[in-house]
């Protein structure tokens, strides 16, 4: 039952992970598995390997806490190579639902961690503000279009898993500011597709890209885990002021209504060539049915309901889940 409530706990991580503006690790926090998921991912060392030379894969296995990082694991991988075409296509069709769901979630979230800190002190408060702004200006940022060369494919994994197992700093949404986060997806939904086809010549190309991307990935894990790992051991209140700080300051970007300023043409030339938003503003709900001279234009957005009932009802039930996933989390047990 354990290495199922692991694996559901991935794919929520997973699932969370492929929207821009949510991060993996807010999931991870408020089920109750971040700290053990860091220290986890701290173990594998230059000692854990010596391990398993002189004693086995068995001493090596239970050092890095082995079970519990392959559950994890395997729920985000299920949930990136599942669910990713879904996600794009709610952000496409259903934006103002999934950034309810999302917004409600991390909006009770907040003050799930920050109840966490035991004293609040100068250093705290600081801490908080800085996160805070940090978080904003990220999400303010302009995007950029980056290229589509396998050569900065690590580069990518190593920036967007820092950011993802950070609460509050949401990983695709760097991978967005990166002009790689349609690349991604791309790369993702396109092995997916070939593996079903039984194509093995894409299986190979679009593989090879996916475990380029995947070490950039374990790299940024395995060397950001330890200043987590220490912040926490050292400065624990410190970080979940910081921590909750960033999770404050990313509700700007999940704000479900949003109007479009900007688009861009993703994949040009390709078979899944499209238009889509590249800067967006956040406006009112009662304002959001106004559709502005560049999505009447392009017709990016079909409907522009605000769903404001839908909307809450959504909020009201990821505030509800995140509810339920810290009662029943490992520390409350």
């Amino acid at each position: 039952m354990n290495r199922i409530l692991l694996i559901l706990k991935g794919m929520a991580m997973g699932a969370a992970d492929v929207v821009p503006g949510v991060s993996g690790g807010t999931i991870a926090f408020i089920s109750g598995i971040y700290e053990e998921l860091i220290e986890s991912i701290r173990s594998i060392d230059v000692n854990a390997f010596k391990l398993l030379f002189k004693k086995g894969p068995i001493a090596f296995w239970e050092t890095i806490n082995g079970n519990f990082l392959f559950s994890v694991f395997l729920g985000i991988g299920i949930s990136v190579l599942g669910l990713s075409k879904l996600i794009s296509y709610l952000l496409e069709n259903e934006p103002v639902l999934l950034w309810s769901f999302f917004f409600g979630l991390i909006l009770i979230s907040i003050f799930s961690v920050g109840g966490q800190i035991n004293q609040w002190k100068k250093q705290g408060i600081a801490a908080i503000i800085l996160g805070c702004a940090l978080s904003y200006y990220v999400s303010i940022a302009t995007p950029t279009q980056g290229p589509e060369s396998t050569l900065v494919l690590f580069f990518y994994g190593f920036i967007a898993i820092i950011a993802m197992i950070l609460p509050g700093i949401s990983g695709a949404f760097i991978l967005l500011l990166l002009g790689a986060y349609s690349t991604i997806i791309q790369i993702v939904n396109s092995f997916r597709t070939s593996l079903t086809e039984v194509d093995l010549a894409s299986v190979g190309f679009y593989g090879f890209k996916l475990l380029v991307f995947m070490a950039g990935c374990l790299a940024g894990l395995l060397a950001f885990s330890r200043v987590l790992s220490w912040m926490f051991k050292h400065y624990r209140d410190t970080t979940l002021a910081l921590l909750t700080g960033f999770m404050i300051g990313s509700l700007n970007k999940i704000w479900p209504w949003k109007e479009t300023i900007e688009s861009r043409v993703a994949h040009a030339g390709k078979e899944n060539e499209a238009i889509v938003p590249f800067i967006q503003e956040n406006v009112w709900p009662w304002n959001y049915d106004n559709l502005n001279d560049v999505e009447k234009m392009l017709s990016i957005v079909p409907d522009k309901n605000p769903e404001i009932l839908a909307a809450v009802m959504v909020m009201t039930a990821g505030a509800t889940i995140m509810l339920i996933l810290d009662k029943y989390s490992p520390d409350n047990e």
